[in-house]
């Protein structure tokens, strides 16, 4: 059975706990050449930039940018003031993120940015899909925004990330799993994405104790904007239980869907307790003794 998808228009229509997180298609249109704004493209296909992306838009390359080439973690402070630096953005800049398939990966930039504490930080809702159904402009031109001076910041990664001994504990608690893959992936039938290749860990399953929401049902699928507050909810709250006071740990493979959730969970619904496990499924299917469940 198909879900409802009656997404009021606009992002300050639908009941989200922080609308401002949140700026449409026109909005982004009115700000190309605002010097305080600068658009993000982050796609999970990190060619897409290159075939076509919104005038003045800078790339971040989730792998290349984002991610420290030998530890399996993100860039330091430096490097990511460094990166600041080399796109024109600010301290003080409000940034834009976009991108493929929903915004999945615009997501996750933002969150690798809430690590570094960079506070006015928004997604353009709908993302490339939206931008170019409506048949807006797109450039294969680089832009040139002059350097920042962006300063090194501190980097704190308490607030929002959880490892693995956060989330042992986290089961001594009980307290909430939300696990964002994919039906199959959670039964442990898969271990990796439809029509991905199967890879990543020894063992399928899930953590013991959490609720299945695969990230997309977030999402309208006919436009690529976030569902309305009282939809989310529905999700969320009816179905699995969630209540905005809780503590919330959000999980997939290796924590890029469940970044999506992270953001309409801490942003859209008002969750001030809810961190994303990044080692993810790479990590506890891996792990010798981690407990399962299938």
């Amino acid at each position: 059975m198909t879900e409802q998808t009656h997404t009021p228009r606009g992002p300050e229509a639908r009941g989200y706990a922080n609308p401002n997180v949140l700026v449409s298609t026109e909005w982004v249109a009115e700000h190309l050449k605002d010097r305080e704004v600068r658009i993000v493209e982050s796609d999970e296909d990190v060619l897409l930039y290159d075939t076509g992306h919104i005038p003045g838009a800078v790339k971040l390359d989730w792998h290349q940018d984002l991610n420290d080439p030998l530890t399996r973690d993100y860039l330091n402070a430096e490097e990511f003031a460094q990166l600041m630096r080399e796109k024109g953005i600010g301290r003080d800049t409000t940034v834009v993120f976009y991108g493929d398939k929903n915004n999945w990966w615009a997501a996750y930039a933002l969150w690798v940015f809430q690590l570094f504490g960079h506070g006015n930080v928004k997604i353009m809702d709908g993302g490339r899909k939206k931008w170019e159904d409506e048949g807006r402009p797109l450039t294969t031109e680089e832009p040139r925004h002059p350097p920042s001076d962006y300063p090194v910041p501190e980097r704190d990664d308490s607030r929002i990330r959880a490892f693995r001994e956060d989330v042992m504990a986290h089961l001594q608690r009980k307290g909430k799993l939300v696990d964002v893959r994919s039906p199959d992936e959670y039964r442990g039938i898969k271990l990796h994405m439809p029509d991905y290749p199967q890879e990543g860990a020894m063992r399928g399953g899930h953590i013991p104790t959490a609720e299945n929401v695969p990230w997309a049902r977030a999402v309208n699928p006919d436009t690529g904007e976030f569902k309305s507050a009282g939809e989310l909810k529905t999700i969320y709250e009816e179905e699995i239980g969630l209540n905005t006071g809780d503590d919330v740990i959000a999980y997939c493979r290796i924590g890029e869907r469940s970044s999506h959730t992270w953001f309409v969970l801490k942003y859209l619904l008002g969750y001030d307790r809810v961190r994303n496990y990044d080692g993810s499924w790479t990590e506890w299917g891996n792990m010798v003794r981690a407990p399962i469940e299938k």
